[in-house]
C-alpha cells in the first residue's frame, strides 16, 4: 500500500514534476497528466474508502459485494460512466505499473487496473489485494482506522 502522495512527489512538502509524457498520452489525459493525477488524488482522498470500477466487471461486482457485505459504504467512481473515466483509467494504469515495477518479485502476468480500491487514501490495490487483506486479517483493522467502520 502507498500514500497517494508518494506518486505525486509530495513528501515533505516537495512537489516533484512528473515525468516528461508522450504527444499522444497528453491527448489521451486531456487537461494533461498532472490534472487527471490531482484528480484521482482528490477523488481517492475525499471518502474512507473509494473503488474506482467498470460497472460490467466480474471482479469490481466482487470487491464492491465485498466491503458491502462487510458494512463498508464506499464511494465507488464506475468509469465507464464517469466523465474523464478515461484519463483516470490512464492515471491508475500508471500507477500500478509503477507499482509492479518496484515490487522485488515481478509478475509474470500484468495486473489488472480495476477494480482500484483506495483506502484512507492509501492505494490497496485491485480484487486480489484487497482479498489477501481480508483472508490474512488485516482488512477489517485497515477499514476501522480509515474510519470506514465503526466496530
Amino acid at each position: 500500500m502507498q500514500l497517494l502522495e508518494e506518486w505525486w512527489g509530495e513528501r515533505e512538502g516537495k512537489a516533484k514534476d512528473l515525468p516528461a509524457e508522450k504527444p499522444e498520452r497528453r491527448l489521451i489525459l486531456g487537461g494533461g497528466p498532472a490534472a487527471a493525477y490531482e484528480r484521482v488524488r482528490r477523488l481517492a482522498a475525499g471518502n474512507a474508502v473509494v473503488v474506482f470500477s467498470l460497472s460490467g466487471c466480474c471482479m469490481c461486482h466482487v470487491v464492491k459485494r465485498l466491503l458491502l457485505g462487510l458494512g463498508v459504504g464506499p464511494a465507488i467512481y464506475e468509469l465507464d460512466i464517469e466523465k474523464g473515466g478515461t484519463e483516470i483509467q490512464a492515471v491508475l494504469r500508471s500507477i500500478f505499473s509503477a507499482t509492479a515495477s518496484s515490487s522485488s518479485a515481478a509478475s509474470p502476468t500484468p495486473t489488472p487496473v480495476l477494480p482500484a480500491v483506495f483506502v484512507g487514501g492509501k492505494l490497496v490495490g485491485g480484487l486480489e489485494a484487497v482479498m489477501a487483506c481480508h483472508i490474512s486479517g488485516t482488512l477489517i483493522p485497515l477499514l476501522k482506522e480509515a474510519g470506514a467502520l465503526w466496530l
